[in-house]
């Protein structure tokens, strides 16, 4: 299968995709789009993805695919192996659970857009956004998934047991980020070290937004 993958180096959900790849083995064409060029609103990407968003993955069909977290369950049911999603009904709902909370409620409260229409439309300034805002919302939303992981009692060297999979490759990204802002992220010890050992996989490794060609 030949893919191209439309991605920014610093979206969350473009990193998802590459470590999703990765981790799969699956090849694919670097398609880079700069947000802050507004590539991604340009009339030829639009008509690609409509929303005007990245990540899209095109397959050698022409399809056109969008939506990280779809995205990667689409990956996980074409090419099974190694999974990113278990079998088990009960573990599904696990992974999807804390990729939900990680994709749903933590990354759209803080997605580039989202920080600069509060500026644009209210003007509120770096420290307002960044640290008031931006800070509010990652402690929050760590907080609840910290929670949630220990009380769960599911994880071992990843947020499921010692496999690698779906929750981490959204985990990653959503710490990643945190770091980038100065967010102090001590008190949430397992997701930390869930985060550390991420960092060994090649994978990961090469999915970091640093390797990337279009880095900055």
């Amino acid at each position: 299968m030949s893919l191209q993958l439309y991605t920014f180096f610093r979206s969350s959900t473009s990193y998802r995709l590459r470590i999703a790849l990765a981790h799969k083995g699956l090849p694919y064409e670097p398609r880079y789009v700069s947000l802050p060029k507004m590539e991604h609103k340009a009339a030829d990407f639009v008509r690609l993805n409509p929303q005007g968003l990245v990540p899209a993955l095109v397959d050698d069909a022409g399809r056109v695919f969008t939506q990280s977290l779809a995205m990667i369950e689409y990956l996980d049911e074409t090419h099974p192996e190694p999974p990113l999603v278990p079998r088990d009904p009960e573990a599904r709902w696990y992974v999807r659970a804390v990729s939900q909370i990680i994709g749903c409620e933590m990354h759209p409260l803080n997605n580039v857009r989202v920080l600069k229409y509060l500026k644009s439309a209210y003007g509120l300034d770096d420290e307002k956004v960044n640290k008031g805002w931006y800070a509010h919302w990652i402690a929050e939303g760590f907080k609840g998934l910290e929670a949630f992981l220990a009380g769960q009692g599911r994880t071992g060297t990843f947020c499921f047991g010692d496999t690698f999979g779906m929750a981490d490759v959204c985990l990653v990204p959503q710490v990643f980020n945190a770091e980038r802002f100065g967010c102090d992220l001590a008190p949430y010890p397992l997701v930390m070290k869930i985060y550390a050992a991420c960092q060994a996989l090649p994978a990961v490794q090469a999915a970091h937004p640093s390797t990337q060609a279009d880095a900055f």
